[in-house]
């Protein structure tokens, strides 16, 4: 139970520093592939014009800091290669130590694919998907630790007890953006009046 708690703090922790990192990544950079035709290249350069003008108009912090098509496209093939190296290291180990690696692997690739979308396109929906998907991921590899614990049932109903925590401060944290722009419409519109 106590290697549980650390790997939770752990856990925790690195989720922390990535999302501090992220806004450190957010810089949109537009380059154009040569070998690509110019009516291709119009239409991407329409598209990312579109999708710029969509992001901006979009509540949050990171309004209009979307990456690059291109950016996407390595940070993507990166996590993909980054889980797939996780998972080969896993296939050394035995028993349940294979199965909590595995869905550690699993998580992290879920979790950084979820910080991709919401670099990709800063939304409130997309960063509420992400926290919610760092807490499911959370609880997946709880799940798993859980089988070498002494008392089964208790790891697993602290594990959904913290999941259950920590859905419902991801909501509570996009409901409170959402009340905080509904309330902010609603001033400008009685100043309006």
């Amino acid at each position: 139970m106590k290697m549980t708690t650390l790997y939770a703090a752990l856990s925790g922790a690195f989720l922390l520093g990535t999302a501090a990192l992220a806004s450190a990544q957010n810089m949109t950079t537009t380059t154009t592939d040569k070998s690509t035709s110019p009516q291709s290249s119009a239409v991407h350069t329409t598209r990312d014009k579109i999708d710029k003008a969509t992001t901006a108009m979009t509540p949050g912090g990171n309004a209009g800091q979307g990456i690059s098509r291109d950016e996407y496209k390595r940070e993507k093939d990166r996590v993909e290669a980054e889980a797939k190296a996780a998972k080969a290291n896993c296939k050394s180990m035995k028993g349940n130590a294979k199965d909590v690696c595995q869905a550690e692997a699993k998580a992290n690739e879920k979790v950084a694919k979820k910080e991709l979308d919401y670099k990709n396109k800063p939304t409130e929906k997309n960063k509420s998907d992400w926290e919610k998907m760092k807490v499911e991921a959370a609880y997946e590899v709880a799940k798993e630790k859980c089988d070498d614990a002494s008392d089964k049932v208790a790891c697993r109903k602290q594990a959904k007890a913290d999941k259950d925590r920590g859905m419902a401060a991801a909501k509570s944290g996009s409901s409170m953006a959402s009340n905080t722009n509904t309330t902010s419409s609603t001033t400008t519109t009685t100043k309006t009046k």
